[in-house]
Formats: C-alpha cells, structure tokens, sequence
C-alpha cells in the first residue's frame, strides 16, 4: 500500500506541538514522548466531504496531551471499496506520526467477515477482532484482542509475546448520537480484573459533530510510568474501540 503525506493542520491553524524529548535507550524511537504523560486526548477531524455526502473518508487524528499540545498525528490507509463496502467491519492501517512527519507507530487490523459478536468471539479467532501495533515499523509490540463474553465488549491487552497485560471491559449499553450526552468509559483492570488501573473514554462531542458527523473524541489515562509500549498498546485499544463501536455506518446512525 502507498502511504498517504498526513495533513496535520487546517490552512491558518497553528497547531503547538509537544517538545521533542531525548532520546531513551531502550525505547522505540519517537515513543519518547509517552514516558511525560499520563493521559492522551484523541480528536478525530470532521471531514466536510463526508458529512455532506455521506461517503466515507480515511479517519485523521490529532492526538494531545493534557496542556493541549500535539502529541502525535495518526491517519488511515484503507482501500476505497474495503471502507464503502465493508463499513466498520474493514481491515486498516492507522499510521502514528510525530511532528516530524516521521512514522513512529503502526496499527493494523486485518479484515474477518464474521467477527464482532461479544457471544462469538471467545469460539474462534475467525470471530474476534483483533489489532496489532508496532512500534518502530515491523517490530511487534503489542496485541488487543476481542474477548467473549455475554454482553458487555471485553478485550485482552497483551505485550508482543501475547502475554496479557490488562483487560478491557466496556459498558453494557453502548450508545452513541446526538440524543447520548454521555461519555462512555471502556475501564482497564489488572490481570485479576478488579484493580482498575485506567479509562478508555470516548466523549461527548457535542450536538452538531455528533448529529452530522462520525467523527469520534476520545481520552485516554493510564499511569505515568506505564511502559510506553503498553501505553501505544492502549492507543491500538482506542483504535478498535472506535472502529467497532462509533465508526457506524450512516444508515445505522
């Protein structure tokens, strides 16, 4: 696939980045900036072409900390006939880039007609989503996983080695719209499940986005001296959240 040059502001918009950070042995190259934050704002870009016209557009994002500085800047790669014909049910690639425009982190997630169904996931692996990130490009650090379960969305999150870090639980409802002022909290718990240890929360975007757009706001928090590749582990759990829940189709919407 030929990469697309990202787009990371609006003609007349500065944008403040974060300070590039040291260079950290042992870690991936531009993942520096993980190691200074405890949380990540994720703001997906309104695409006026697909709000008029209903087709859908590669998802951009501009991902922030907490001061509001950019963090990151991540687009989508897909085939135009795998996003009209396939809907959230399509296989991607988000590219993470860093102020230099240099990739840093890559999500993908490959295409399974089948999977989605919170029953079937736990039978077999044809019907689990699941992405994988890397971080820098073609080493594997880090899986998330569907999981089964009887209603509410359970994910595993685990390291390159399939060793699981954490699990995911979402609510059991989730709603999403003009009507759903609410934010909606996907917890991350500890292996034993009970300790909770952060959020996956996609927020409320306001009437006018959430009513015309499928544009998605999400926040993500988790402990500062969190390894950084579990915390771009945790932006891929972010990713598929978004693509399996509030990347509706605008008949479903």
């Amino acid at each position: 696939m030929q990469m697309q040059q990202p787009v990371t502001a609006q003609p007349g918009v500065v944008q403040q980045w974060m300070p590039t950070p040291a260079a950290i042995p042992g870690c991936p190259p531009g993942l520096e900036y993980l190691t200074q934050i405890d949380q990540l704002l994720v703001h997906q870009q309104v695409e006026l072409f697909e709000a008029f016209t209903g087709v859908e557009m590669n998802n951009k994002y501009k991902i922030k900390n907490s001061l509001g500085q950019q963090v990151y800047f991540a687009y989508e790669e897909t085939d135009f006939c795998m996003r009209i014909m396939c809907g959230n049910q399509r296989e991607f690639t988000i590219h993470v880039t860093d102020n230099n425009q240099q990739e840093v982190m890559r999500i993908h997630r490959d295409f399974k007609c089948c999977a989605g169904c919170c029953w079937c996931a736990g039978c077999c692996d044809c019907c689990a989503f699941e992405v994988t990130v890397e971080a820098p490009v073609g080493q594997q650090i880090g899986i998330v996983r569907q999981l089964g379960s009887k209603w509410k969305p359970h994910f595993s999150v685990m390291n390159g080695q399939r060793d699981e870090i954490f699990k995911i639980w979402g609510p059991c409802c989730v709603w999403a719209g003009p009507c759903c002022t609410c934010d909606v909290d996907f917890n991350i718990f500890g292996t034993d499940g009970v300790t909770n240890v952060g959020a996956v929360t996609r927020q409320y975007a306001g009437f006018v986005q959430e009513c015309f757009t499928k544009a998605s706001n999400f926040s993500m928090t988790f402990p500062q001296d969190l390894d950084v590749k579990v915390k771009a582990t945790l932006f891929g759990a972010a990713m598929l959240i978004d693509f399996m829940y509030f990347e509706y189709n605008g008949d479903s919407g």
